[in-house]
């Protein structure tokens, strides 16, 4: 098994409990970590035997800026299930931040990470 690796797509979406969340929006930052086999890849050199990028990204990005949730956790795990439905990968590994938090105290971020496999 190899990894292929998105890291740090940004994105804007409209997910959060409070209601000036929902209505403002805030960045989204998201990796993703997928486990597959690039044996065919490795040997036909096509990119119709590998994982499409530019299509996990697109994928990320309507879910993230075209879905609505309360929680990252939720939002994490749609992305998971939708690269699982829609890929032939083993295993993914999803990451998402939220820069922009409001707390009282000093903090660089929020992260939550769901690991997901067939």
């Amino acid at each position: 098994m190899s990894v292929i690796k998105l890291k740090n797509m940004q994105f804007f979406g409209y997910h959060g409990v409070y209601d000036y969340e929902k209505e403002v929006g805030a960045p989204f930052e998201v990796d993703v970590e997928i486990e597959t086999s690039f044996a065919h890849a490795i040997k036909s050199d096509d990119i119709n035997e590998t994982i499409n990028y530019d299509a996990i990204f697109k994928l990320v990005n309507s879910i993230v800026s075209n879905q609505r949730f309360n929680l990252i956790e939720t939002l994490a795990n749609a992305i998971g299930n939708q690269i699982l439905s829609k890929f032939e990968i083993q295993k993914v590994l999803v990451r998402v931040r939220k820069p922009k938090v409001q707390i009282s105290g000093i903090l660089d971020m929020i992260e939550v990470e769901i690991e997901k496999s067939k």
